[in-house]
């Protein structure tokens, strides 16, 4: 068995950031002078995957009972630790657990590797990338790759990161086994989405030397066409804030012909030609102000623009003083606290799997305000009535 280090570089065209660059292939030169963001989500996810780690590895004997022990204690006082991210990276490792089993079934010495760098520099410029569980079979690899996010949901079938990860255990390990097929599985246990594809070799060497391999050349190179679209804001793209595509489409929307006429003089046709551009000119426009704001934090303001301070709300120095103020002059309890229940989702925090046990039967979930979106959304369409109009009264 073969196991190597968490990789923590990064690659240019990494593996991760495939659908941006794929689809907009001057994008990452132009990335370059911006600094890449470091987000409380983006730090709990690479925890996750530490927890998630550590369980394979133990599983696998890769790892002793000394390390892995030693390793969760150190886990258990980290900031990000909570039963409910526990609860989610077992649901990850179970279902993980099952292809492991299922490998060991089909053949008598499968090959198991745990953060293992995937090299497919072949097609793409340095790349590479790391898959969280790679298994070796008669004829077949699997990648499996944790997603803790749940704020994207992430398709595993047609993803050009899953291929990428597939095609880097091919080129290492396809001249040591005999491999005909490439399975690829997405864990993304916050949303329970568990989906994957399986290609013939054949058809994912034709994906890489056909497609991706031109698109990577000119990626690296910076050239080729800018493509505004979803992968700008999806794909957390460090250009999408002075991108001038995204800027010429979010402008060309708002200079439309129909685009001063009040909402109720529109046709139908015009609806549907503006409506799926909304959300992408939305997010344009945040981003918009969201640049501007640490622009001019850094002392680069907007012409005719100041830098103020917002509202705030008074708050106490320090709450175990009041407290102990209030007691030394008489003030009861029962007057200055309150006492509330905590929201479900930190209640969920709390009780980890508990909470379904213990409180299932008085948890609710109603209906959710109407909302448009595309045909291609994989939701069912809600039946039109006089109480979807109501709703939206």
């Amino acid at each position: 068995m073969a196991n190597i280090a968490p990789v923590k570089l990064h690659a240019k065209l990494s593996a991760s950031g495939s659908e941006k660059w794929l689809t907009c292939t001057p994008s990452m030169r132009m990335e370059e002078p911006f600094a890449d963001s470091d987000t409380d989500f983006a730090r709990e996810g690479t925890f996750a995957h530490d927890v998630f780690e550590n369980m394979l590895k133990f599983e696998l004997g890769l790892i002793s009972d000394k390390e892995y022990k030693t390793k969760r204690k150190e886990q258990e006082a980290h900031e990000f630790w909570s039963k409910s991210l526990l609860d989610n990276v077992l649901a990850a490792h179970t279902r993980s657990l099952e292809l492991i089993k299922e490998a060991r079934k089909r053949c008598k010495d499968p090959i198991f590797m745990v953060e293992q760098r995937l090299d497919f520099s072949p097609w793409v410029p340095q790349g590479f990338g790391t898959g969280d569980l790679v298994i070796i079979t008669d004829g077949l690899v699997e990648v499996i790759d944790l997603k803790y996010g749940k704020g994207i949901y992430v398709d595993g079938a047609n993803n050009s990161q899953m291929r990428l990860y597939g095609l880097g255990a091919y080129n290492q390990f396809g001249m040591l086994y005999d491999i005909f097929r490439v399975r690829t599985l997405v864990l993304q246990p916050r949303l329970n989405n568990y989906t994957g594809e399986e290609l013939a070799i054949d058809e994912l060497l034709d994906w890489a030397n056909n497609f991706v391999a031109p698109r990577a050349k000119l990626a690296w190179n910076g050239e080729g066409e800018l493509v505004a679209g979803d992968h700008c804001k999806d794909g957390f793209c460090r250009a999408r804030f002075t991108c001038p595509k995204r800027a010429e489409a979010s402008l060309a929307v708002a200079q439309s012909e129909f685009a001063l006429k009040p909402a109720e003089q529109l046709t139908m046709e015009q609806i549907a030609e503006i409506l799926p551009k909304a959300d992408s000119v939305i997010a344009w426009l945040n981003d918009i102000k969201e640049h501007s704001l640490k622009q001019a934090a850094k002392g680069n303001l907007v012409p005719g623009f100041k830098l103020v301070e917002g509202r705030s709300n008074r708050r106490y120095t320090n709450a175990d003083e009041v407290a102990l103020r209030l007691k030394n002059h008489g003030i009861d309890d029962a007057v200055v606290y309150e006492r509330s229940l905590l929201g479900i989702t930190a209640m969920e925090k709390v009780l980890g799997k508990d909470f379904t046990r213990i409180l299932g039967d008085l948890i609710t979930k109603p209906a959710g305000k109407p909302t448009l979106v595309p045909d291609s959304d994989k939701r069912p369409a809600i039946p039109v009535s006089n109480s979807v109009d109501a709703d939206f009264s």
